[in-house]
């Protein structure tokens, strides 16, 4: 997991021969007036999808504790305060069903080993290894996840 500023996104363009197009694209953005929905990057290997939504609660988030096996996301948030809870996957112990490969998620059962906070203009990107519950807050959160392909 990688959290920081759009302000430093450059730095991590050559972790993934895709990230620098995927931070380009929302340099690119104005990200305030996106409306939601999903926008196409580059075929099926970068998607970003945007909308804007009523915040969880930890609870209700922990429900779909989740992460990926052929994707690494980027979350921008946009508008509203967000917190993410986090585990890494090899600490996870209970699957919750089986994995989907039409959405390319797989839920557990555990609950986050800690949660962390972002404002707008943060980012983070989780890996396959980080299963995480996004959208705990309060309000309206407003946010851009771009599926990076691995």
């Amino acid at each position: 997991m990688i959290l920081d500023t759009l302000s430093n996104a450059a730095r991590y363009n050559s972790v993934h021969p895709l990230f620098e197009k995927a931070f380009a694209f929302i340099a690119s953005s104005n990200l305030d007036e996106m409306e939601e929905g999903k926008y196409v990057i580059d075929g099926d290997n970068l998607i970003a999808a945007v909308f804007e939504k009523g915040a969880k609660t930890q609870a209700e988030s922990n429900e779909k504790f989740e992460c990926h096996d052929k994707h690494i996301d980027i979350q921008v948030l946009i508008k509203g305060k967000e917190s993410i809870g986090w585990k890494p996957r090899e600490k996870c112990t209970e699957v919750k069903g089986a994995y989907n490969p039409e959405k390319d998620v797989s839920f557990y059962v555990d609950e986050p080993e800690m949660y962390f906070g972002m404002e707008p203009g943060q980012f983070v990107i989780l890996y396959p290894e980080d299963v995480h519950s996004p959208m705990i807050g309060e309000g309206i959160i407003k946010k851009m996840v771009v599926k990076v392909k691995i």
